[in-house]
């Protein structure tokens, strides 16, 4: 007699994320049976020079699709409205805060996360932006038990995703966002069916602490590999940027300039039509900037537009 599949039987659900890489996966989990009970998500917050109170993307999809909404930075005193929902099973992506004790252990099937790297590399808030900064051939997606140390569970399932030679953090994210919902959805059915099992972690971590704006900045001194993949990672968050004649100017888009001549770290020069940059090795081409008080414009037009076209150090 043929085995047949363990059912798949519908669970409740408390959702917790924030930003637009978490949205695919509440969707996904919404057009499943699965009950969701709640999302948590972090509250409303300031965003553009007119500074408009904005509602988290995964506010603005659960609003949508009709789920009660819990806006929290902290959990903490939440617990008792988040545990009266009853939920069997937690799930986070990038909710952006910790979940502790009484929470962690309230839901039946605890609380499992989807985190964008190949545990245990990479645990922590930037993982994605610190493998392209890290010069990393590829990274990926895991799902894995919450416990109470940070990103330490033991992983249900995996994907990997090659890193492309020219994708921003920005980009890949949006990939490993739509394939990781895909990984969570066939994690949470699993534990549905009594039939997910989870493996410890193995092998040394490393950590990814959340990016601040110091870690855009470009280092002309360093080869140009490591140049491109700091501009990367750091595209579109925090920003790459550079400071001339004591002004900061956002990089908005650059690219190695492979087989023009070496020129000192830092020196810009017009070359060609190309406005290119020294570093440790290659030159880098930037293509378009974003200089502080304009609007973002190809870098040949910035560069002529300036008081002198002699060459200017950058740091």
């Amino acid at each position: 007699m043929r085995r047949q599949n363990r059912q798949v039987n519908p669970l409740r659900i408390v959702f917790a994320g924030s930003p637009a890489a978490a949205v695919p996966s509440l969707r996904r989990l919404a057009a499943a049976p699965h009950d969701i009970a709640a999302v948590i998500t972090r509250e409303d917050a300031p965003l553009g020079r007119k500074k408009i109170m904005t509602a988290t993307p995964v506010a603005v999809e659960a609003e949508a699709a009709g789920i009660p909404i819990v806006r929290a930075n902290r959990l903490g005193p939440m617990t008792e409205q988040i545990l009266a929902l009853e939920a069997e099973l937690g799930v986070v992506v990038a909710y952006g805060g910790m979940i502790r004790e009484p929470l962690l252990g309230g839901p039946r099937l605890g609380w499992i996360n989807l985190h964008f790297s190949l545990l245990p590399r990479w645990r922590g808030a930037a993982p994605v932006q610190r493998a392209i900064m890290a010069g990393d051939d590829e990274t990926g997606a895991a799902v894995f038990q919450l416990v109470p140390e940070l990103d330490a569970g033991p992983v249900y399932a995996t994907l990997r995703q090659p890193i492309g030679a020219h994708q921003t953090a920005g980009h890949l994210l949006e990939q490993l966002s739509v394939s990781g919902a895909e990984l969570l959805a066939g994690v949470v059915d699993a534990l549905a069916s009594g039939t997910a099992r989870a493996v410890a972690q193995s092998g040394e971590f490393t950590v990814a602490p959340k990016l601040v704006l110091e870690d855009g900045h470009l280092d002309w001194n360093a080869p140009a590999d490591r140049v491109d993949a700091r501009f990367r990672g750091a595209t579109p968050e925090p920003g790459p940027f550079m400071e001339l004649d004591g002004e900061r100017v956002k990089v908005v888009d650059a690219t190695i300039a492979h087989g023009c001549s070496p020129q000192p770290p830092g020196l810009m020069e017009l070359r060609a039509g190309r406005l290119l940059v020294g570093t440790a090795t290659d030159p880098v081409e930037l293509v378009t900037v974003h200089p502080a008080g304009k609007r973002a414009m190809p870098a040949v037009d910035w560069w002529r537009g300036r008081p002198s076209g002699a060459a200017v150090v950058a740091s």
